[in-house]
């Protein structure tokens, strides 16, 4: 299965001030695609350390998804880091300065320099859009707007594609962790090519667990999910 890193630039992310949702996103798209996330990251507005992590993941992994830090202001430094992770410079695509230049009239110099890209990457635009993303070797690039990142990803999603989708079999159960502890790792036992997973909550002076298991293989989900249904109905009471 192909695997993917998702790297959500910006100090804003860091603080707590904005939640990172690109990052969630992306994880549930991915997942569609039939692509394994195995780490989503928080990044510094800061070149070196974006260079260098970007460089390290792209060298371990099948595809690496960037988002955020191609606007105009002094922490927006992704471009620059980007070409600094795959060693080249920037230039300025003409026609995509051209197109920035026409969509933002009133302060046109300004958009034209989110045309600046790592040489040999290829932009990726949308319809009234504001600065372009670009890929560049297993690298994608995308703005940090959720919703301008989220019509980008679009344009480039079936080539990201690599699989049959990571599909979900979850229910609620009013429980603790701790009754269904045992019918958790006997599922995973028995279903090694499913992942298991367990999320309790409690509100209102309810303990609940939420149950769920993946696999991009529909015939292994299928065979977990009905092990696992009964096995979790006789421990406790379903929910959902």
């Amino acid at each position: 299965m192909a695997r993917a890193v998702i790297v959500t630039v910006g100090n804003e992310l860091l603080s707590g001030d904005v939640e990172n949702t690109n990052g969630s996103w992306l994880g549930r798209r991915l997942a569609a695609l039939g692509v394994e996330v195995v780490l989503i990251a928080v990044v510094a507005d800061d070149i070196d350390r974006v260079a260098s992590f970007v460089r390290e993941q792209a060298a371990a992994v099948d595809v690496v998804v960037v988002t955020g830090g191609l606007g105009g202001t002094p922490d927006d430094v992704t471009r620059e880091a980007i070409a600094a992770a795959f060693g080249v410079g920037q230039a300025e695509i003409p026609d995509v300065a051209d197109r920035l230049r026409a969509r933002f009239s009133g302060d046109p110099e300004y958009a034209a320099r989110w045309a600046w890209l790592p040489e040999g990457s290829r932009p990726l635009e949308i319809p009234n859009g504001g600065a372009p993303g670009f890929v560049i070797g297993n690298v994608y690039v995308f703005p940090g707007l959720p919703a301008e990142m989220e019509a980008m990803f679009e344009t480039v999603a079936a080539e990201i594609r690599a699989g049959e989708p990571i599909a979900a079999w979850r229910r609620t159960y009013r429980t603790t962790e701790s009754r269904i502890a045992g019918v958790l790792e006997e599922a995973a036992s028995r279903h090694p090519g499913v992942l298991v997973g367990s999320y309790p909550s409690f509100a209102d002076g309810v303990a609940e667990v939420e149950v769920v298991v993946k696999s991009a293989d529909p015939d292994a989900l299928a065979a977990a999910a009905g092990w696992i249904e009964p096995a979790l109905a006789r421990a406790t009471v379903a929910r959902t």
